[in-house]
């Protein structure tokens, strides 16, 4: 029979839904067709199939070859399937025995001399093969590019074989000799502590530093606002060393969806990701999109933090595009032919200055912006874009006599310990950040006493604060309690969380 039928993977969005790879050789004039709705990589495949057989001394069949990738409406898209395609040629051809070419998955971009190059997607492919394999009494293998093979054994029930060219996969199934087989990959991933900026680096601002323990061990959004030089950078880039440490579970959502960009690297295992996107980034490029979606700046930060410096110099149609993904945590990118959910739950800082020349408040006075200039200014940030941002900081400006006289700062290993026994309380108390919280949540957890009610009321009529700014102040008194390990939410801390959102008008 010159029929043989092997398993792939392609990708859409965060999932990898399993491809079948059907070759079959027929009498005829001589061809090489692939049907399935494969995009212009794939077509590619046939050149560099071609040339990988031959250049590795097998014979390329005179005869009639159709390759169809099922299902036949899912599109097919990178040189992904060069290496199943091509071992089924070998197969159909009775070139390699294909008894045993059910127990795998393969995924691999062959390049002319038949070397395997890697692919993007090798965690999200090996993850999906994993879940969908649970409860099945035999374990299915994946063989990989050696490149991807770190990558891939990230997921702990697969099992992984990486190899660096076609005629060593094909030598796995060609012979009996067990040290001429494909070795199951080990994975080399020794974990070391992420090494982060140091908070105590930052001399001074003692408000802002407060304000971000407190962001970090509840996983609110923070927006800092201060003159030029007064470290709110600086306090930005430090801020991923304060966070909970990551999970497994959390490291690996992050690592599968920087595997779809080619953008993980087994250095960034349980490193908290930190993007920070110019200002003249596109809505596509901070969302995501493209004809095949791609995750965008927000998906990239999942699980870590999202930095927009100079956030009144962003289009404003750009920073629209933030208030779904801040609420939800996910973002769902459509098409005319398709559409893909990736996840979005990162960490908004963001970075301004107070007015057009920067200097409004700061301690030498130079600044000659009226009010409305500054008005205008700030007003490029939208009231309901602003109304989803927990926290509003100034961060002031010292004499430079006095910032020589600052002594250096607290840690961020010591800050951190602070952070993490908060955040296990919330686990503990709700099993989630308090950011995450929804409506009857509030109610149950963060109801404040009387004198905290009284102060929110008033503040509420006073500012004329929407129904989520009022959830918004009790979600960030309740971790203002957390980290003081107090069971009830006082007037106190909601005095503090109240003050945190004044810095700037909600237009």
């Amino acid at each position: 029979m010159s029929l043989a039928v092997l398993k792939s993977r392609a990708l859409t969005g965060m999932d990898a839904p399993e491809v079948t790879v059907e070759v079959h050789l027929a009498n005829g004039l001589p061809g090489f067709t692939i049907v399935g709705l494969p995009e212009t990589e794939v077509k590619e495949a046939k050149d560099r199939v071609r040339a990988a057989l031959q250049n590795a001394r097998f014979e390329f069949p005179n005869r009639r070859i159709t390759v169809n990738l099922a299902p036949a409406d899912l599109p097919k898209e990178s040189g992904r399937f060069d290496l199943p395609i091509a071992l089924g040629i070998l197969a159909a051809s009775e070139q390699i025995p294909r008894d045993s070419l059910e127990q795998y998955e393969f995924a691999g971009e062959l390049s002319l001399s038949g070397q395997l190059r890697p692919v993007r997607g090798a965690l999200a492919m090996t993850f999906a093969m994993c879940r969908q394999r649970a409860g099945h009494s035999k374990a299915m293998s994946f063989i990989l590019p050696r490149a991807n093979a770190d990558e891939a054994a990230l997921v702990d029930q697969a099992h992984i074989y990486p190899a660096d060219s076609l005629l060593q996969v094909a030598e796995h199934f060609m012979t009996q000799t067990t040290d001429r087989k494909l070795d199951r990959h080990v994975p080399g991933h020794h974990l070391q502590k992420p090494n982060y900026a140091d908070f105590a680096d930052v001399k001074g601002q003692l408000l802002a530093k407060r304000a971000l323990e407190i962001a970090a061990c509840g996983s609110h959004s923070v927006i800092l606002i201060g003159p030029p030089g007064t470290g709110k950078s600086m306090l930005a880039s430090r801020f991923s060393s304060i966070l909970p440490s990551m999970n497994d579970s959390e490291a690996l959502e992050a690592a599968a969806v920087q595997s779809l960009s080619r953008g993980f690297s087994l250095a960034q295992w349980k490193v908290r990701p930190f993007r920070s996107p110019h200002h003249t980034s596109s809505a596509v490029a901070l969302v995501g999109g493209g004809g095949t979606p791609r995750p965008g700046e927000i998906s990239l930060a999942h699980r870590g933090v999202l930095f927009l410096d100079e956030l009144p110099e962003f289009d404003r149609r750009v920073l629209e595009v933030l208030r779904e993904p801040l609420e939800s945590g996910t973002i769902t990118i459509s098409r005319a032919a398709r559409q893909a959910d990736f996840p979005a739950r990162f960490q908004l800082i963001a970075a301004m200055n107070p007015c057009p020349c920067g200097y409004l408040g700061h301690v030498n006075g130079k600044c000659h912006c009226s009010p409305d200039v500054v008005s205008r200014y700030q007003g490029k940030i939208s009231g309901p874009l602003l109304d989803r941002i927990d926290m509003q900081i100034q961060v002031g400006s010292l004499a430079h006599d006095d910032l020589a006289k600052q002594a250096d700062g607290e840690s961020s290993a010591a800050i951190q310990s602070r952070v993490e026994r908060a955040f296990e309380i919330q686990l503990e108390r709700q099993g989630k950040a308090n950011n995450g919280l929804n409506t009857a949540e509030i109610d149950r957890f963060c109801d404040p006493d009387e004198a905290g009610k009284q102060l929110l009321h008033s503040a509420m009529n006073r500012f004329n604060w929407s129904a989520r700014s009022y959830h918004r102040v009790l979600k960030v008194a309740r971790s203002i309690a957390d980290l003081e390990q107090v069971r009830s939410v006082s007037g106190q801390h909601i005095a503090e969380a109240i003050s945190y959102r004044r810095a700037l008008k909600e237009h």
